[in-house]
């Protein structure tokens, strides 16, 4: 059985935000910030001006590293994306627009291939739980966010 379509995701995930797009772009082009609100966001290290290693875990029992690199910082545009190398390969993509009465959209769309080998080897039973791990990771992002964007 050939596993690598169980191995290939795209996710996107859709936050309204409590300010104005370059507000959310702000904080979004800091990654290595993104652990301060982002709880399954564990640790960035900047490895230079466009690029570093970022560890994620979520609720399942385990870890994902990769190496991001920028491929896109366009904030008239509010588009971020970033390559990613390692137990992740693939794209992940901000864009921002935004919302009529104040506030922005924020769509996070990411094409992955996992690599990690013990996801790899239950790609097909664990689906649908690595799905629920993703959702419950984009939904701490959301709150996050939307909390360290509120006026203090």
């Amino acid at each position: 059985m050939d596993l690598s379509a169980w191995s290939h995701y795209r996710f996107r995930s859709v936050w309204d935000l409590p300010a104005p797009p370059a507000a959310v772009f702000a904080v979004l082009e800091r990654a290595e910030e993104y652990p301060a609100w982002w709880p399954q966001v564990r640790a960035v290290t900047p490895l230079d001006d466009t690029s570093g290693v970022a560890v994620f875990r979520s609720f399942l029992p385990y870890e994902l590293t990769v190496t991001a690199r920028e491929k896109r910082r366009d904030p008239a545009a509010g588009i971020l994306e970033v390559e990613m190398s390692g137990d992740l390969d693939g794209w992940a993509r901000w864009t921002l627009r935004p919302v009529p009465g104040g506030g922005t959209r924020a769509v996070y769309d990411q094409e992955v291939e996992v690599r990690k080998a013990l996801m790899r080897r239950f790609a097909v039973p664990g689906r649908p739980v690595f799905l629920a791990n993703h959702a419950w990771m984009m939904r701490g992002g959301r709150r996050g966010l939307a909390a360290s964007l509120q006026p203090v």
